[in-house]
C-alpha cells in the first residue's frame, strides 16, 4: 500500500470544498465520503472540525490506549512496540473491538503496524487480525482557529459481506465515533 492510498479529492483540497461544506464543518458535522473498494470490502473518509490546535489534537490522538474512550465499540488499545526496530516514528498496536452485526455480534482483533507524521498524519496497516484486509489513515491540517481531522478507513472482512453492506454499516458508525472522539478530546 502508498502512502497516497487515502488522497481524497474532497479531503486534500480544503479551500475547494464548498461554502456549505465550510459551514458544516464549523457547525460541528462530520461530513462523509465513500469510494468503491474490492468485492467484499468497504473505505469511507470522514472528516470534522476540532476547535483544538493541531499539536494538542495530536497529543492526545498518540496516546493509543485512549483510544477506547474514542470508539465504544474499542475494548482494548494497547501499544506492543514502539521505536527503532520498527523504524522511524514506527509502532506497533494490538486492538480488539466487540461489534454487533444485525442478529449476532463479533469480537474482532487486529495488530497494526503505526507509521506516524508528526502533527500531520498517522498511518495504521493491518500486520493480522480478523479481517482480510485493514488500513487507516488519519490527517491533521490547520483549519480556521482549529484543526481540520480526516479519518480515512478501508477494510475488508474476512467473512464475505457485499460492499453495499459494509459502507453503511461504517457510514453508521464513523459519525457516531467520530462525535464521541471529538467529545472527549475536546474535554477540558
Amino acid at each position: 500500500m502508498t502512502a497516497d492510498l487515502f488522497n481524497d479529492d474532497c479531503l486534500a483540497s480544503i479551500p475547494n470544498r464548498s461554502q456549505s461544506e465550510h459551514e458544516a464543518l464549523l457547525r460541528g458535522e462530520i461530513l462523509l465520503s465513500t469510494r468503491a473498494y474490492s468485492a467484499w470490502g468497504g473505505a469511507v473518509t470522514a472528516s470534522m472540525y476540532l476547535p483544538l490546535s493541531r499539536s494538542l489534537a495530536w497529543q492526545q490522538l498518540t496516546d493509543y490506549p485512549r483510544w477506547v474512550q474514542y470508539f465504544p465499540d474499542l475494548v482494548r488499545s494497547e501499544v506492543l512496540q514502539r521505536g527503532d526496530s520498527l523504524g522511524s516514528g514506527g509502532k506497533r498496536l494490538y486492538q480488539v473491538a466487540n461489534k454487533a452485526f444485525l442478529f449476532f455480534t463479533a469480537q474482532v482483533e487486529v495488530y497494526l503496524r503505526v507509521v506516524e507524521t508528526v502533527h500531520q498524519k498517522i498511518q495504521f496497516r493491518q500486520e493480522q487480525g480478523s479481517f482480510t484486509d485493514f488500513a487507516a489513515e488519519l490527517t491533521l491540517q490547520d483549519y480556521r482557529t482549529g484543526t481540520l481531522l480526516a479519518y480515512s478507513v478501508q477494510a475488508t472482512p474476512a467473512i464475505p459481506v457485499p460492499t453495499l453492506f459494509v459502507q453503511q454499516a461504517i457510514q453508521l458508525d464513523l459519525p457516531t465515533n467520530m462525535r464521541q472522539m471529538r467529545q472527549v478530546l475536546c474535554v477540558k
